[in-house]
């Protein structure tokens, strides 16, 4: 073997390697959004992996991000499994990628400015702050050891609040305290306490794991049509595609490329809701960049794109364990709250914060009634409905935010 090719099969074990770490960082929050959704964590490994791909391809392999499940799309997900169950759910999901689709388009036609005229922090902020806000009590009944909708009591709420809370405060500290790599695993370590003392407790049902089969294909879902999870879903699109643009800065800034004028933050949105819409269409929650890896990719100063290639396939490699899929399913209801708790608080200060860096002034009459209007229908389930069309919730407050930043005059100041 020559110098040269040995030199070339050393970087891409290395890169392998790398790879593999890229996936470790990301896999607690790729799998935790399937488990509290219903859906199955290993179509969801594999359709990170393949939605990852998707996106190197459309981006020309520029771009070094891991692509996996979005957190933005947990409370539809979680009503639209419940009301249409899994295949109608895809339908929207799915919809909800094209979405990304168009705004790409739109980009390359006006240019990016488009986008944040249509789409200002005074419609996406608050909108975020929803997404969050209305899953708070998901998560305070399953650290309670409840249900989602708190109807059913799974464990005794003492020891299920004492599992829940210990992964809550691991997952803090392991956040703030943590150096290092483990500064940006501290999901995955909240879980791995929280598992431990479920183990305790006596929380844990191995009876899955020895029916699965050690390697197995994932257990796919191909959507269904239903044009009321698409009316329900896609307009919940609006905020995560927005939250797009911050990404690519975040990993264009780590990096010290400009990722917006090269490969062009139209193909990189686009990458994104292809990658989006063919997770949906094989029963996989949406896709989204993830700020973990980024942050990985700034530690490690590895910005070869490359390696989320490698990440990549290790994902679509795992999806095919069937016992991995087993194992995950048995982390008990308190251990997924406590993290939630946490979880679903961060995102609604990701929406506080979109605001707070506008520098808008939201006691200014437009802005305060556009804040104020989409925080109060979000919330409080306002709902609107026309023959089968309905929109409520997050959907309504998103259409409602976008029409009153088109429709509401600025004052002259502004």
């Amino acid at each position: 073997m020559s110098n040269q090719s040995s030199t070339d099969y050393n970087f891409q074990v290395k890169d392998c390697f790398l790879g593999a770490q890229m996936l470790f960082v990301a896999f607690g929050a790729l799998v935790l959004v399937p488990l509290l959704t219903g859906l199955n964590p290993n179509v969801a490994l594999f359709t990170a992996g393949l939605g990852t791909l998707v996106f190197q391809v459309i981006t020309r392999g520029k771009v070094p991000v891991f692509l996996a499940s979005s957190f933005a799309f947990i409370a539809p997900i979680i009503y639209g499994v419940k009301t249409w169950g899994i295949p109608g759910t895809m339908c929207g999901l799915a919809a909800a990628g094209a979405v990304y689709v168009v705004l790409s388009l739109l980009v390359r036609w006006q240019g990016s400015q488009i986008i944040k005229r249509v789409l200002p922090p005074v419609v996406t902020g608050p909108v975020i702050m929803v997404i969050g806000l209305i899953l708070a009590p998901v998560a305070v009944h399953m650290a309670m050891g409840k249900t989602g909708d708190g109807a059913i009591v799974l464990f005794p709420q003492a020891k299920a609040m004492t599992v829940g809370l210990c992964a809550l405060a691991t997952t803090v500290l392991v956040s703030i305290l943590g150096k290092g790599i483990l500064k940006l695993i501290p999901i995955l370590c909240g879980i791995a306490v929280g598992y431990i003392l479920s183990l305790f407790f006596g929380f844990v049902d191995f009876s899955g794991i020895s029916k699965a089969a050690w390697f197995s294909v994932p257990d796919f879902v191909f959507p269904q049509w239903n044009l009321q999870a698409i009316f329900y879903i896609v307009p919940i699109a609006i905020a995560p595609a927005i939250e797009h643009f911050g990404d690519v800065v975040a990993i264009s800034g780590v990096t010290g490329k400009d990722y917006l004028e090269d490969p062009g933050i139209e193909n990189t949105m686009l990458g994104d809701g292809i990658a989006t819409s063919l997770a949906s269409m094989l029963g996989g929650p949406p896709n989204t960049t993830y700020s973990e890896v980024t942050g990985a990719v700034a530690l490690t100063k590895m910005f070869n794109p490359a390696v989320m290639t490698w990440a990549a396939v290790a994902a679509i490699l795992l999806a095919f364990v069937g016992k991995l899929g087993a194992i995950l399913q048995t982390v008990p209801t308190p251990v997924m709250g406590g993290i939630m708790l946490l979880l679903f608080g961060a995102i609604m200060v990701v929406g506080l914060n979109t605001l707070v860096r506008s520098g808008d002034d939201l006691m200014e009459a437009r802005n305060l009634s556009i804040v104020a209007l989409i925080l109060i229908f979000g919330i409080g389930g306002m709902s609107f409905s026309a023959g089968q069309f309905q929109l409520q919730g997050i959907g309504l407050a998103g259409i409602l935010g976008v029409v009153l930043n088109l429709v509401l005059p600025r004052s002259r100041e502004y």
